[in-house]
């Protein structure tokens, strides 16, 4: 069992800390809500979507445009080259010839072989001299 002046101190330390709060309530609540801003302005420029992914998935994007352009332009090209091959005899012929090496009657091809490259550097296979 508790004495009645320890619970006139618990009483009078409770009552101390209730009429802090309530003295200080302002600074309190501005503080709470300056921690709050902070929380979400963080939250804001560095959460799972914030700005910091929302400028590195941008620049993604971005580069996915680019490369569905390219991807396009290539394509273009070659639906030009396919529709070459199925209706212009002479860009088959061209090809016949440039791919496989068909030639016509009475024509020759001539080819050379390239002439071997010089060693890059010749003084590292020389042998030295004995002496």
């Amino acid at each position: 069992m508790q004495s009645p002046i320890g619970q006139f101190e618990v009483q009078q330390m409770i009552d101390r800390v209730c009429q802090f709060f309530y003295s200080s309530r302002r600074k309190l609540a501005t503080g709470a809500v300056f921690a709050l801003v902070l929380f979400l302005g963080f939250h804001v420029i560095f959460g799972a979507n914030g700005m910091v992914v929302y400028t590195h998935k941008r620049a993604e994007y971005r580069k996915l445009l680019q490369e569905e352009q390219q991807v396009d332009e290539e394509h273009a090209k070659l639906e030009k080259q396919v529709d070459r091959m199925k209706n212009d005899p002479k860009a088959i012929e061209e090809e016949a010839r440039n791919t496989l090496g068909y030639t016509k009657k009475n024509e020759y091809v001539y080819t050379y072989d390239k002439p071997a490259e010089p060693a890059k550097n010749a003084t590292a296979n020389a042998v030295k001299p004995e002496r």
